[in-house]
């Protein structure tokens, strides 16, 4: 990548209409457009932190044995009618085509996901199943909230499991659960794993994971050690778990009855739900199978959900510093970018681009634009390359293989040889 080929440009001032700093540095960063409220493109920055988030979720999802496949996003009403959702879901974005038939645009994929595993599940022999796909969402949000977290068309992977009873169910959430914390971890994040009340999904109690920023939407209350948490607006109707003391109307603590620990309060962003479906959409669809005594019994179904454009959204909050964004690794569009200084220093850049696109691919840019080092570094900086790397008249005046390498997020420096990185 050559950023003198590059089409789009870096903003020199805050876009306009936008107070929340995520919404601010991701289209100030060649990451996002905005096309109209809450919908966005994703610019070829952008759209690799993606992928690369895609990428982790891939990973994770196939090794607890999830089989990838592509729902599609418009579907007849008949569906959603069928398990009364229809009039329910107040976010559905609904249509009409040529012949009258009411359409919606998807917002999640209980309904298509059930019919179509029943029409290949028969037998106890054909269970458990684990299904996913990494999808576009349609939501009608009717406000906006923190930034670019409510988008009306955004990036989830759902991921859907099948079980013949509630054991074998119980025993692969435990198996999610703890997978989503490593894939968290992977993107530099802290989730919170969070007791919270029921949606339109489920008529049970789920599980959030939140992960801690100023920014986000919720007020949670956790423990640090066992990484566990409560949602505020939901800790009162588990009393079975919590003791709340209050003054007035405001919450003053929160203390986990079995062990007696007084928790935290911070605001945090939810980074998607895992739902107790049980047999809700199998008993709407009628999907039952063939057990081992002979006797027909309902599918049980779980949900696990992870935001892909909304993590996006949470780890450009949570790093990002006054000089602007800071990836981790794991996510940032690239690894590397050089910036030539000079003659010289243009010349030796050139050399040090091709080594090091041997050694890490696609991970390296070259900033060969002809402009000034002060506004390459500054753009260095609010992108948030994890690693910039100087090549000057100055730095080969210590020696024809030495560069000044800045690592982004702790802000150390030093000179080394570039064949040492």
């Amino acid at each position: 990548m050559r950023l003198s080929q590059l089409f789009v440009k870096t903003m020199k001032e805050a876009p306009a209409g936008e107070k929340s700093t995520n919404a601010i540095l991701l289209q100030r960063a060649w990451f996002i457009d905005k096309l109209l409220a809450w919908v966005y493109t994703y610019l070829p920055f952008g759209l690799r932190t993606l992928r690369k988030i895609e990428n982790i979720i891939r990973q994770w999802m196939n090794e607890i044995w999830g089989q990838e496949i592509y729902m599609p996003a418009l579907t007849p009403a008949s569906l959603w009618q069928q398990t009364w959702r229809w009039d329910e879901i107040d976010v559905l974005f609904k249509l009409q085509w040529m012949w009258w038939q009411d359409l919606a645009l998807w917002s999640t994929h209980e309904e298509i996901i059930t019919p179509l595993v029943k029409k290949y599940v028969k037998s106890y022999k054909d269970l458990p199943v684990y299904v996913y796909q990494i999808q576009t969402k349609f939501r009608n949000e009717k406000r906006a909230k923190s930034g670019i977290l409510r988008w009306r068309e955004f990036l989830m992977k759902d991921l859907y499991s099948f079980h013949t009873d509630v054991e074998d169910l119980d025993r692969y959430y435990d198996i999610v659960l703890n997978k989503y914390l490593e894939i968290f971890e992977k993107m530099g994040l802290e989730a919170y794993v969070v007791d919270a009340s029921w949606w339109d999904f489920s008529d049970k109690p789920s599980h959030e994971f939140q992960v801690l920023t100023d920014a986000g939407e919720d007020w949670i209350w956790y423990d640090q050690e066992t990484k566990t948490a409560v949602n505020e607006e939901d800790v009162e109707s588990l009393s079975d778990l919590y003791e709340v003391i209050k003054e007035g109307d405001d919450i003053k603590e929160v203390i986990k009855k079995d062990t007696g620990k007084r928790l935290v309060r911070s605001k945090a962003s939810e980074v998607w739900n895992i739902f107790k479906l049980y047999d809700k959409f199998s008993k709407a669809f009628d999907f039952k199978f063939v057990d081992k005594d002979g006797t027909e019994k309902y599918v049980q179904m779980w949900c696990y959900g992870i935001g892909v454009s909304r993590l996006m959204w949470v780890i450009a909050e949570k790093y990002h510093d006054e000089k602007w964004l800071k990836w981790p690794k794991s996510v940032a569009p690239y690894l590397f970018v050089i910036i030539p200084i000079g003659d010289n220093g243009k010349q030796k850049a050139e050399e040090i681009y091709r080594f090091l696109q041997e050694k890490y691919g696609d991970e390296v840019v070259i900033d060969d634009r002809d402009e000034r080092p002060g506004f390459k570094f500054k753009d260095a900086d609010l992108i948030g390359y994890p690693y910039q790397i100087v090549v000057s008249d100055k730095t080969l005046e210590q020696g024809e293989d030495i560069v000044e390498l800045t690592e982004r997020m702790t802000g150390q420096k030093g000179f080394v040889s570039y064949k040492e990185i």
